[in-house]
């Protein structure tokens, strides 16, 4: 497996964040989130996928727990927006640096308004993509809020 440092990495050593990487193996194709929770060994509750939406204002990402569904109601609100839609898988990479499973909220081509699912305010460390499918990265939730300059929400159904 590879252990080249990917931007989201690179981003969290200049900003002197800790994070510790967990690789796993994507070839037999199951790179959804919970089956990445139970190949590097973490409960599902502590490893979060990165979603992104598009409303009138613009985009909006969202990183809520692998097994959780986004309320797109919820997170309407919390974004400041009337309505909210899933952006297409299509155009994820133009928009934000990175392909569907491994997406991260950490390094984008822009700094994109975020919200953290309001549970993980309460973890010690959590863990989201590291930019790259097989990477995933763990930190502490309070340093991603600060590095993404994220809002913790309550977005879930």
């Amino acid at each position: 497996m590879s252990s080249a440092k990917t931007n989201a990495m690179r981003i969290l050593d200049k900003e002197h964040i800790a994070y510790v990487v967990h690789e796993y193996d994507p070839e037999d194709g199951q790179v959804h989130g919970t089956a990445v929770a139970e190949k590097i060994g973490k409960p599902a509750p502590i490893v979060h996928k990165t979603l992104v939406t598009r409303g009138k204002n613009g985009l909006h990402i969202f990183v809520i727990p692998v097994a959780e569904e986004l309320d797109l109601k919820k997170a309407a609100r919390a974004a400041q927006e009337k309505k909210l839609d899933m952006l297409p898988v299509k155009e994820l990479l133009a928009h934000t640096g990175y392909i569907r499973g491994g997406c991260s909220p950490v390094g984008m081509k822009k700094l994109y308004p975020t919200f953290i699912d309001h549970r993980a305010e309460v973890l010690e460390q959590m863990v989201v993509s590291a930019g790259k499918i097989g990477m995933q990265m763990e930190l502490a939730p309070d340093e991603l809020a600060a590095v993404v300059r994220a809002q913790f929400a309550e977005v879930c159904v």
